[in-house]
């Protein structure tokens, strides 16, 4: 699957899968904490090829949906792996060392913005798109006045199939109008939202 990153500036089915998988190679144990869903795949089939259990990875990754797993989604094979939260937290941390080193201050990673980002990270998966203009919500500046979020300034970037917060920050910093949003100094807050291998930054200036 394409990575792909957009900015904005402002001023599994628990069936058994179809098809022959003896050609699909088996593991005892998983040999990494991530699996990006491939098409036809099921928690059963993961479980299967990794030797786990599928009701211990449906446990793993609660915010997956068994009966619609996306395409190019990340999913976590062992309880060691770090959560989408942890995931987002991690992203924002980054940001802040970004901006320190220019000399910047600090953006304060807020509840309620972070929980917007998130909606839109969904909300891109569930509604199969990629834009800064969701089909539900409308622009994210719409988005941020809809969840009562006051602005004097405020900007996005999303981005779809990293699958870290490293790989997704050095594809943000190596695309000027991401790193822009990134370095901008009238920005004071962030929110991050992380689902299933969909990322978004909102950002807002007071």
């Amino acid at each position: 699957m394409l990575k792909r990153i957009i900015p904005l500036l402002l001023v599994v089915l628990l069936a058994f899968p179809v098809g022959a998988n003896a050609q699909i190679k088996m593991f005892k144990e998983p040999p990494f904490d991530f699996y990006k869903v491939s098409k036809g795949d099921s928690f059963w089939f993961i479980a299967k090829r990794y030797g786990l259990d599928y009701r211990e990875l449906m446990r793993l990754n609660p915010n997956v949906i068994p009966t619609n797993m996306q395409i190019g989604s990340v999913i976590r094979l062992r309880p060691t792996a770090t959560s989408p939260t942890t995931f987002e937290e991690q992203v924002a941390q980054l940001v802040n060392q970004e901006r320190a080193k220019h000399g910047l201050s600090a953006l304060t990673h807020r509840a309620d913005i972070k929980n917007v980002a998130e909606k839109k990270a969904m909300d891109m998966i569930n509604s199969n798109y990629f834009s800064h203009t969701s089909p539900n919500y409308g622009s994210p500046f719409d988005m941020l006045k809809t969840f009562g979020i006051r602005y004097r300034t405020a900007g996005e970037n999303i981005a779809k199939g990293q699958k870290t917060p490293q790989e997704v920050m050095n594809a943000w910093m190596n695309s000027s109008g991401h790193r822009a949003n990134i370095l901008n100094g009238n920005y004071d807050s962030i929110g991050v939202g992380y689902y299933n291998g969909a990322w978004v930054q909102m950002f807002t200036g007071s």
